[in-house]
């Protein structure tokens, strides 16, 4: 089956990057950098990368034939083997422009694809990049065959008479999507289970979330003591991690680090990634990391939110709280720094500057964690058997104790802050507990 990414690519690939700005399109300033970044992370020599306006998108190849033409005597003299438009191409506009070009062509999609395929770690995240892919190459069946009207006769699963190739690519496709979807579901029971021990464990789950390369990773290695490959590289991470921390109370909190956003990302990464992205949605906190330090920061927030959204409709999860995080404050010039302290304590949701590299500003995030994940804690009288240790180490361990005594010959009364759902796990233990409020 023809393959519509591209290969892993040698270190001698010579690329070129083109970011198509359409009409009055409104393009973060540090767009085109980004495309570099992103075209530099698959390894291959970038010969340039420039902004090339399209007053009128041409339906057959995006730019018009002064920009191919233009395009093609410079990638010529440049030696240039893999044209990479940070942009959405239609299948019949890559098709044209490889033809024109008479080299390789991939778009925004195509490449974001190529570099989760070389990131992909585990065999959960190999099996949702290829995915993704599939779903890709579904949409570009039309691309990839150039010999749609050839017929050919079969029977039984190899086809029926008359089938034609492109009806034959699509079911195998179609077949393989299916696979992946009933494997993928098999990951989302997984995660669910590991969410409802965690739950019963008293573990409320804090999930990381934020633009690729805002220092996610680093925060995550900072708060567990962790060694997460974090890199200064577009998603460096790409499978979830989970570790459990005792906060300065002593009770447990779990930290989810998840992959990051970017720009555009796109839908077929949103929908193979769903279990993934439901570690984040499913959390009881959202940190949401923030690259305060970069030009663009506002542009790439507002992209995080966007996302969010989204998935919030299409998960049918409420979005969680959330609890921004504005790190890298250690790039920041002391003028800087300060104004932006200021606009951290009036900002809403609360923001905390901080520095993941050096630490700065990570203890009092952890208290602010504390605080948002247990808001609901309340002080409850809790009357239990003095017999029952198993009921009285579970308090101490996921709850606040503030004092405790002998009430009576027989049992413990325990002054404790709780929150309603401590309150419920703690009845399902022992459903004839005594709890008074």
């Amino acid at each position: 089956m023809p393959r519509d990414l591209i290969d892993r690519r040698p270190v001698e690939e010579v690329a070129a990057v083109v970011l198509p700005v359409i009409g009055s399109t409104d393009v973060a300033r540090s767009r085109l950098e980004e495309s570099q970044g992103l075209a530099e992370a698959l390894g291959v020599k970038l010969a340039f990368a420039e902004r090339m306006n399209v007053r009128e998108p041409h339906p057959a190849r995006l730019f018009g034939s002064g920009q191919v033409d233009t395009l093609n005597k410079r990638m010529h003299e440049d030696g240039v083997t893999l044209l990479i438009v940070d942009g959405a191409l239609t299948p019949v506009q890559q098709r044209n422009l490889e033809t024109e070009l008479k080299l390789k062509v991939v778009d925004r999609t195509g490449l974001i694809l190529e570099i989760f395929g070389l990131r992909a770690r585990t065999a959960e995240g190999r099996l949702q990049v290829e995915m993704a892919r599939s779903l890709y190459e579904r949409s570009r069946l039309v691309r990839t065959w150039t010999h749609l009207e050839r017929q050919r006769g079969g029977f039984g699963f190899l086809g029926g008479p008359g089938e034609s190739q492109l009806e034959t690519d699509r079911r195998l496709l179609d077949k393989r999507i299916a696979g992946f979807r009933r494997e993928l579901e098999d990951v989302r029971r997984t995660r669910r289970l590991q969410r409802e021990g965690r739950a019963r464990r008293g573990a409320p789950v804090a999930a990381i979330v934020g633009y690729t390369n805002a220092g996610k990773s680093t925060l995550f290695n900072r708060l567990t003591s962790s060694d997460v490959l974090a890199a200064d590289m577009p998603f460096a991470t790409l499978d979830p991690t989970a570790r459990e921390i005792v906060a300065a109370s002593g009770r447990r909190i779990a930290l989810v680090d998840t992959v990051g956003f970017i720009t555009d990302l796109p839908t077929t990464l949103v929908a193979a990634f769903r279990a993934t992205l439901e570690e984040a949605m499913e959390a009881d906190l959202l940190i949401h990391v923030r690259d305060i330090a970069h030009l663009d920061t506002e542009y790439q927030a507002q992209d995080v939110y966007t996302i969010l959204e989204q998935l919030s409709e299409q998960i049918k999860v409420e979005q969680p709280p959330m609890l921004e995080v504005w790190n890298k404050a250690d790039a920041l010039d002391d003028a800087t720094r300060s104004v932006l302290a200021s606009r951290a304590a009036a900002h809403n949701p609360p923001a905390l500057m901080v520095s993941a590299l050096t630490g700065q500003g990570t203890d009092e995030l952890l208290f602010a964690i504390e605080a948002a994940l247990f808001r609901n804690r309340r002080p409850r009288t809790v009357t239990i058997p003095a017999a029952d240790g198993r009921l009285h180490a579970w308090l101490h361990n996921n709850c606040e104790v503030a004092s405790e005594m002998l009430s009576g010959d027989s049992d413990i009364k325990l002054e404790v802050f709780m929150t309603d759902d401590d309150v419920a796990r703690l009845r399902a233990m022992s459903p004839e507990v005594s709890v008074r409020e």
